[in-house]
Order: structure tokens, then sequence, then C-alpha cells
């Protein structure tokens, strides 16, 4: 706005200099200071004595020219007979006839000024807006119509270079990007045995697993160029854009060949065809068949390696992860104990920490936790040092973080009444001590009162070892477990709140899948899972895949899993109630329990 305002003046200024240069006499723009400025009774002797070579009439100004070139003015009134004031002075009309006549028209410079100005700002005004929108729009003057361009962005390792060294764990998962770095280094290794470059890679795993820092490193190992893109920049609201900007990004990739190209978040135009209600005419899809064709159409021969990323490769279409497109699909698992080890070791690498740390007690808290999730724990960690002052980070600045990353922030200002805090203890020890209490239970690491995020309280609960899969006893325990909280107030206060309601939802999730998803109930082994599709044309059409009586008698299993697993959480604090209430109790006054405290309280009943 700033440079508009600025062009706006300097334009006005400019027009004002040339208004004012013409707004000047007429005679000081057509003649210098010598011209001189004669009579009418002066000029009548001119032309008598045959002085007078040429005559220029214009307007009320008369031009006269002599033998000599000399020029003089003379003036006459606005509308008068040059030829009828002369004779009225009496010249001969001989010479009158003998002198060059010339009549000149009056250019009005001032109209044709205005008339340039009325012309000429709307124009420049309209050039400035579509500037201004131009560059807000693409970052840049000049570029307003270039949407149909891909924006395609070169990765240049130089700046920030990370390579798979600076990947810890998936060992495997590096190998096979290392043979595909290979490949584009020494390709003739490989043609001289009749191999073919691949395609493309899908990278595929949970958000926050390493996909892109895996991308990046590709970039970091290999010499070759490295562009990459998101797949929302393809798609915009101008039809066909989408395509154009594929097939732009294909031909810069192709220019630089060898070369990858990466494009995140693939499922983002990459969505099964024909999915929606409308049919499969729209933007997303017609961008996605650009890809089908750049990737595997009949201009086969470049050496151009596609890098996608995507957490949904459920919703993928098929003709985009048939071999010849994408033929390697990685699949980045969340890290295992030793790889959360790893993976904490190099977060931790630049930070103060104290020597005392024990880096494989906190990976041994951290089951589930993504490689994003540990380098959030170990920034807020070193947060959280700061804040007190410290300088280094300790164990228990990682241990707070942990719960911090899972829950939230502690809410310690947030007002609970003494009756809610109450609740909150016998419901939060009725989980630990039923837990406590069953074979097949997670052991418990802390217990806690205090206000973390939507919740009131928790207990944290986690495995000794990586588990990849549960078994029919584990669910068995775990619903148990979940029903400790509502079985807890049950029995102390004759009454039940509203604080069980997560841990309904939870445990009718488990019951549900226990019983169509995995096989395990007294249905016996059959799969009722319904189809999980996230396209609304899908699900208004799609049908169950199994009968209403079918349908009734999983209501009545899930229920009766429900109802057995209530009845043995509260067996379990009838039995045990008066430990119930010194845990409760303990949790009242010291607001948290860590593990041993919680144990040393069991042994002590």
């Amino acid at each position: 706005m700033k440079n508009l305002i600025k062009n706006i003046l300097v334009v006005a200024l400019i027009l004002i200099a040339v208004l004012l240069m013409f707004s000047n006499s007429e005679q000081g723009l057509i003649f210098n200071e010598k011209t001189k400025t004669i009579a009418i009774s002066e000029l009548v002797k001119l032309i008598n004595n045959n002085q007078v070579v040429e005559l220029e009439i214009k307007k009320d100004n008369v031009v006269i020219i002599g033998k000599d070139n000399h020029k003089s003015i003379a003036k006459i009134n606005d509308g008068e007979s040059v030829f009828e004031l002369l004779k009225f002075y009496g010249v001969n009309s001989e010479k009158i006839s003998n002198t060059k006549v010339i009549f000149k028209e009056d250019i009005n410079w001032m109209s044709i000024i205005w008339y340039i100005i009325i012309a000429l700002v709307p124009l420049y005004l309209l050039f400035m807006v579509f500037n201004i929108f131009g560059r807000q729009n693409k970052q840049g003057p000049g570029q307003m119509f270039s949407f149909n361009q891909s924006g395609i962005k070169q990765f240049l390792p130089n700046k920030n270079k990370i390579t798979f060294k600076n990947v810890a764990g998936m060992k495997e998962e590096k190998e096979e990007l290392l043979e595909i770095v290979d490949f584009l280094k020494n390709s003739k290794k490989f043609t001289d045995l009749g191999a073919k470059i691949p395609k493309g890679v899908l990278l595929m795993g949970s958000p926050g697993t390493g996909k892109t820092l895996l991308a990046r490193a590709i970039a970091g190992e290999s010499n070759v160029p490295f562009f990459h893109i998101s797949g929302s920049e393809f798609v915009e609201m101008f039809v066909g854009v989408g395509a154009s900007r594929v097939r732009s990004a294909f031909a810069i990739a192709k220019k630089a060949s060898p070369s990858i190209l990466f494009i995140d978040e693939i499922d983002a135009i990459g969505r099964e065809r024909g999915s929606g209600i409308g049919g499969g005419q729209d933007e997303r899809e017609q961008t996605l068949n650009q890809i089908l064709v750049e990737m595997d159409g009949f201009d086969n021969n470049t050496n151009v390696i596609v890098v996608a990323a995507t957490n949904r490769p459920d919703v993928l279409d098929s003709a985009l992860l048939r071999p010849g497109r994408f033929d390697r699909r990685i699949i980045l698992h969340l890290p295992d104990i030793n790889e959360r080890e790893e993976i904490l070791k190099l977060h931790l690498k630049n930070k103060k920490i104290n020597g005392n740390v024990n880096v494989r007690k906190i990976a041994e808290r951290t089951p589930g936790f993504s490689g994003a999730d540990l380098e959030s724990l170990a920034n807020e960690a070193t947060l959280l040092a700061a804040k007190n002052n410290q300088k280094e980070v300790n164990e228990e600045d990682l241990l707070k973080s942990i719960e911090k990353v899972i829950l939230g922030p502690e809410r310690k200002s947030h007002i609970i009444q003494p009756k809610e805090k109450e609740i909150t203890a016998y419901h939060e020890s009725g989980h630990a001590l039923v837990a406590s209490k069953l074979k097949n239970a997670d052991p418990i690491h802390k217990i806690s009162i205090i206000s973390r995020g939507r919740a009131a309280g928790y207990t944290l609960q986690l495995p000794t070892e990586d588990k990849n899969f549960s078994t029919r006893l584990e669910i068995l325990d775990e619903l148990t477990t979940l029903m400790g909280g509502y079985s807890a107030e049950e029995i102390i206060f004759d009454d039940i709140s509203t604080g069980s309601a997560n841990d309904l939802k939870v445990a009718s999730e488990k019951a549900r899948a226990f019983i169509m998803k995995f096989g395990m109930s007294k249905l016996g082994p059959i799969s009722l899972a319904e189809d999980e599709s996230i396209f609304l044309g899908k699900s208004l059409t799609s049908k169950h895949n199994f009968s209403e009586e079918l349908s009734a008698k999983i209501d009545e299993e899930m229920s009766g899993l429900l109802n057995t697993a209530h009845k043995k959480a509260k067996d379990i604090i009838n039995e045990n109630k008066p430990v119930l209430e010194k845990i409760a109790k303990t949790l009242l006054e010291k607001e948290t329990l860590e593990k041993e405290e919680f144990y040393a309280l069991l042994e002590e009943k």
C-alpha cells in the first residue's frame, strides 16, 4: 500500500508539472526572448514596404517573418479578420496577395492533457491493483498469472544437510532407500545386469514416524537434484490447473534427470477415483490421472524417481499403487525401545543433559511414542529446565515431559471442589487397584489427581516390553481395568459421575472390536468389521454384511462382555476395599503417587 501511494504521488507531480508548463503563455513556448511584439500600424508599414515574406495567422496572434528571417508578432482581437483589419489601415490588396499567408489551428494543450489524464490514470490504478494482488498470491511481482506453474522447489543439501546418519533406527528402511540412492549414483552397475530403475517409492506410516525426514535424508545422501512439493499445492479452484502443475513439476524434474521428485501428503490428490456422490470428474481426479500418465505413460525413459509420503495408504487409488508406478512400498512403524533410545540420544545430543540421566529408562516409559513425539519430549524437558533456571536437563524434567506430551500441561490453578476431588481420587484408585490384581494388565507407573488437559486425573499404565499385538486375555483384563473407576464410584459413593464417560466409550469400542474384528467372542472366528471408508458416497450406499439376527447377537455379546468386566472389577474392589481407601486418602494428601509408592501401599495392606 505504501508503494502504491508513493507511485500515485509521483505520477501526480509529473502531471502537475506538465500542466504548469503548458499553462504558460503560448508565446513563451513558441518564441524565444528575442521575439519582438509590434503594433498593427507597424505591420502595415512592413507590408507596404515589401519587408514581409510570410504571415502565420493563429487565433489572436499574427507571426511576421521578414526577408532576413526575423520573426515578430502582432496581436489581434480573438475572432477579428486580419484581412479586413489590414484593408482598414489602407494596405494595398496586391501587397497582401504577394505575401504568403498560412493559417494554423490553435491547439488546446490543456484539453489534450486532461484527456490524457482521464485515460491513463484509471489504467495506472488498475495496473497497480493487479500488481498488488499478484505479489500477495505468488510472493513476487509479475507472477499473478502463473497459477498453472507447479511451484516446485529444489532442496539445497548444503543448508541443514541431513543424511541417514541423522535418522535413528529404521535400519531396514534405510537399506531399502540406499539401494535407490546407489542406483542414481551408479546406474551403469545395475543397467549392465538388465535392472530397471524403480519408478516410485511410497513411504507409509503413522504421523510423526519420520517420512519427511527420511525423504530429506535421501536428498542428503544422493548427489542428484532433489525436488519437493506438497500434494495440496497441485489443486486449486481453477479447472485444469492441477494437471498443468503436474506436467510442469515433472518437466522440471526431467530436465535435471537423473533426479528425485518428492510429493508429500500424496493422499491429498491420490484418493480413490469415483468414490464421491457426484461421480469422478472433479479437479482432484484429473490431477491424479495426469500423475498416473507421467509416472507410467508412453514416455517412460526418464530417470526420475518419485518418492511420496502418506499416512493414509488405505484411501489411495489402486492404479497409483500398481507395479510400474509405486514399485516400492516402505512401511515406517512406531519405534521399538532400542530405536526410541537411539532417537532420544540423537535429540538430546545438542542439549545440556545431566550425566546421570538414564536414557534407557526414558525409552521404557515412552511406548507408542513416534519420532516426532520423542523430539517434542526432549524439547519440552529443555524448556522446563530453562523455566526453572537450571543449568542442565535432569531425568525428572524428562519424566514430567512424558505426561505433558501425552495429556497436556498441568492445570494446578484449576479450582476443583473437594467433593469432585474426592470422586477423582477414588476413581483413579479404582483403576490402579483393579489393574494391580489382574495377571495380564500392564503395571501402574503413576497415579495423579492433578488435572491435565481435559482429564481431571489419570492413571498411567505402561507395558514392561514393546507389544505388536494383544491376546484375548489381555483385552479382557483391559476391559476390567477400564471398569475399575466406574465400579469404585458405585461402591464408595453409591452413585456414579460423568467422569467415567471416556472409560465407557473406550471400553465399548474395544468390546465391539473384540467381537467383530478379532473374532475372540462366542460367535467364533469370524470378521464382521464394517468398511472404514471415509468417502461419503460409499457410506451412503454400503450395507451390513450380516443379518439383523446376527446384529442382535453382537449387541448381546457386547453387553455380556462389558457386564462381566464390570462385575469382576466390583468383586476386586469389594475384596480390597481397605486398600482402595488407603490409596485414595494418600492421593488426596499427595495428589500424585509414583510406581514405588503405589506398590508399597499394596504391600502394607
